[in-house]
């Protein structure tokens, strides 16, 4: 990443401009998230405004048609995108990207701007990708894909000493012009309920009252819950944050909604109440619950590690506090302890102290702290479980309401039963006696501290409850891909830069974000029918084998063979659905089975040249080590098995020009040769090499390419040389039964192929 930084002063305020780039990407038509493009930018503190710039442009080939290239965005974590319009998981919570479209049709290049002005501080993403693929199977080499480029910069302006909100302390200010509004900010601590913000003394060039547009919080993306106040007149104005984002800054701008080239002084104010924290036990049992876990062998200690690492991260019962239920008056709510276990990448258990059964009260909230603020835990998939326990809920028709919030806990659940907070809209949980259980699946979760909040809620009113209780088994973790994408589905872990996420790559027709859409789903019958299509059309080189057999030619019968076999179990073995069966590494069968394809195509062609034993065999040995090398280098590219072809095409073509000419005839000299066997062989080989380079598509795959299994093995059937003359047919099997062999010299003769 590039970055630039400059200093610009404006009267007596001073600005700091940065600039930052990464490289461009080539993008890729969407089947799944893997071909989205990534970028990860980190928006600097004071941020007041933040300038995107989309690059976008297109190679100068006919391939190259008009096209839209789709970029969304999103803060905190990757963006959750369904261009296919697929359907996500059950109890899975999603909120729409915000996206923009940018259109190459004849300009071969195109830029817009994204402005966002008070931005939220931290990791913004910017994904990209063009429209749902086509569904053709391309073959490398035959065609040349047209080249899409997007590349984003972005443009930063921030302050430089933003003058600081003080807890109860008036702050005077003045705006000297409506062009450049005011910022301010004001940190919020921990365990802070309420934020009341008040806006007085306001006139203007000390004579009339004035009119005032206060703004608080910043832009995030693809939700936006920033706070509007407008003040005019003489008269106080105030607003009250509910459960404003913990132990950050909070961002204030105020605009002059007045006239212009007026001086406008106010006076700024903000007040603070707390939640005081309890605790469900005391700091002995704690500590002797945290030794008892220590003290458990672990493989590896990196149980034990990342339990050390947690404690200055878990949440503790503040000094002071309550330490007894009993009286619930001295605080409104209770932290239960919550140890982070890393378990691999994207991959994280949570686990409750004192569980992983905890109780919840009617008379205060139950709290849970799930740190996932390190930068690389949005890349994957949280999943909340919450069981309750029925013989513990005292009163039947009362309900466990929880709520699943970023950035500061939901603290009012009893009185509005809104799972939301100042600047978040949460995600809500329930149980009672006839739904005991819940869950909750976030993808790609925004880095920050998340909190779980739960209380018993009666539907009469609290006061019905009178100190009820129930106890709720809770279950968090972060896993990179949800229930690891199912049966149908491969989770893939992806990389941009330092940075990594997951995604699911679905087969057998399922789509979803987490391959559980069925909607274009093959049934199990289909799987089994594309998988015997598939290996059974192999069977088709037995009579080429027999044939190679019955004319003595043991080595091209052997490649033959080695081609069905491994054929046979690499589409055994590649195949999406449930009808699999692999008889060793995947990589391998498929390696395996390239080479045999290519080699029996070299055999072929060398056979039909009909050159010395001698040369024939050396060319066998050294083609085939040599397309060995080549497949290794790039197992799909098209050159791979027509350079040998051609190389073996130029060898046959000479040799028989040279037969003719020494014969002063036209070789091979039958009619019936030409006729029965080389014509028809030559067109099976041609429509075998149509299908599977122009015909083949996802969708039909299953059975394009059991007709080039089948197209191709008859082709090398009727394109097979007869037997010298002097030889006899099947003389290979008498020879197996002899018990000694004269050794004679064999005389190479040139005879009319009949």
């Amino acid at each position: 990443m590039l970055r630039l930084l400059g200093l610009h002063a404006v009267s007596d305020l001073l600005y700091i401009s940065e600039y930052f780039s990464q490289s461009a990407q080539k993008l890729s038509f969407y089947g799944w998230y893997g071909n989205a493009k990534l970028f990860r930018f980190q928006v600097p503190e004071d941020t007041i405004l933040l300038r995107w710039l989309l690059q976008a442009s297109k190679g100068k080939g006919p391939e190259c048609t008009t096209t839209e290239i789709t970029i969304h965005f999103s803060y905190g974590a990757p963006p959750v995108i369904n261009p296919l319009g697929t359907q996500f998981p059950s109890n899975a919570t999603v909120r729409p990207s915000y996206n923009l479209t940018m259109t190459l049709s004849v300009t071969l290049q195109n830029s817009t701007f994204v402005n966002i002005t008070t931005p939220a501080a931290g990791d913004w993403f910017i994904a990209a990708h063009l429209p749902q693929a086509a569904g053709k199977i391309e073959v490398k080499g035959f065609s040349t894909p047209c080249a899409y480029i997007f590349q984003p910069d972005m443009f930063v302006l921030r302050f430089v000493d933003v003058p600081v909100l003080q807890p109860d302390t008036p702050l005077q200010q003045t705006i000297a012009s409506p062009a450049r509004p005011l910022h301010v900010k004001i940190f919020i601590p921990e365990y802070t309920a309420t934020m009341q913000f008040t806006l007085r003394s306001c006139v203007v060039n000390s004579t009339k009252a004035c009119a005032i547009r206060v703004v608080l919080g910043s832009i995030m993306l693809p939700q936006s819950f920033q706070k509007t106040l407008s003040c005019k007149g003489t008269a106080d104005c105030s607003l009250v944050l509910h459960s404003p984002p913990w132990e950050k800054w909070l961002q204030i701008m105020a605009e002059n909604l007045g006239t212009p080239n007026a001086s406008v002084s106010f006076e700024m104010i903000a007040s603070f109440t707390a939640c005081k924290p309890g605790s469900t036990n005391s700091f002995l049992n704690f500590y002797s619950s945290l030794n008892q876990n220590q003290s458990t062998p672990a493989l590896g200690g990196g149980r034990n590690a990342s339990t050390l690492g947690m404690l200055g991260n878990t949440t503790l019962p503040a000094v002071g506090a309550a330490n007894n239920v009993s009286n619930p008056g001295t605080f409104c709510l209770q932290s239960q302890p919550v140890i982070r276990e890393d378990l691999d990448i994207a991959s994280v258990r949570f686990r409750v102290i004192n569980g992983p059964s905890i109780p919840v009260h009617s008379e205060f909230l139950t709290l849970l702290l799930l740190n996932l603020n390190t930068g690389m835990d949005s890349g994957g998939t949280l999943v909340v479980n919450l069981l309750l326990n029925e013989t513990s809920l005292s009163i039947g028709n009362a309900s466990v309401f929880a709520c699943m919030s970023a950035a500061s806990p939901v603290l009012t659940l009893n009185t509005t039963r809104n799972c939301s907070t100042a600047f978040f809209q949460g995600y809500p949980l329930k149980v009672n006696a006839s739904s005991t259980e819940a869950t909750l699946i976030i993808p790609y979760p925004e880095t920050d501290n998340w909190f779980l909040s739960l209380q018993l809620i009666c539907p009469w009113g609290q006061g019905e409850c009178n100190k009820a209780k129930a106890k709720v088994t809770i279950s968090i973790y972060l896993t990179p891909c949800f229930d690891d994408c199912g049966t149908y589905g491969q989770c893939g872990l992806l990389r941009r830069h330092g940075y990594l996420y997951a995604g699911c790559s679905c087969k057998a027709g399922w789509g979803g974000w987490s391959c559980t859409d069925n909607t274009k789903a093959q049934s199990v019958g289909s799987q089994n029918l594309a998988t015997l299509l598939l290996t059974l059309s192999n069977l088709m080189f037995l009579p080429a084998i027999a044939i190679a057999l019955y004319h003595c030619y043991l080595v091209e019968a052997s490649v033959y063979t080695y081609t069905m076999f491994f054929s046979t179990f690499y589409h055994a073995c590649d195949q999406p659905g449930v009808a699999v069966m692999c008889i060793m590494d995947y990589d391998t069968l498929q390696y395996c089975d390239f080479l045999g394809s290519v080699v029996a195509i070299w055999v072929t062609i060398l056979c039909m040249a009909r050159v010395k034993k001698i040369l024939k065999y050396v060319l066998f040995v050294l083609g085939t080590l040599l397309i060995a090398m080549s497949l290794q280098l790039d197992r799909r590219g098209i050159w791979n098995m027509m350079g040998p072809c051609l190389f073996a095409l130029i060898i046959m073509i000479m040799a028989w020009v040279y037969h003719g000419v020494k014969r002063r005839h036209c070789y091979p000299t039958s009619w019936k040769r030409w006729v029965f066997y080389l014509i028809p062989g030559i067109t099976l080989a041609f429509v075998a090499i149509s299908v599977y380079a122009f015909m083949e598509t996802n969708d039909n795959y299953y059975y394009t390419h059991s007709i080039w299994h089948i197209l191709v093995a008859s082709s090398v059937a009727f394109l097979l040389p007869p037997h010298d003359k002097h030889k006899k047919p099947w003389a290979w099997s008498q020879k197996l039964i002899c018990r000694y062999q004269i050794c004679k010299n064999d005389r190479e003769e040139l005879y009319v192929v009949t």
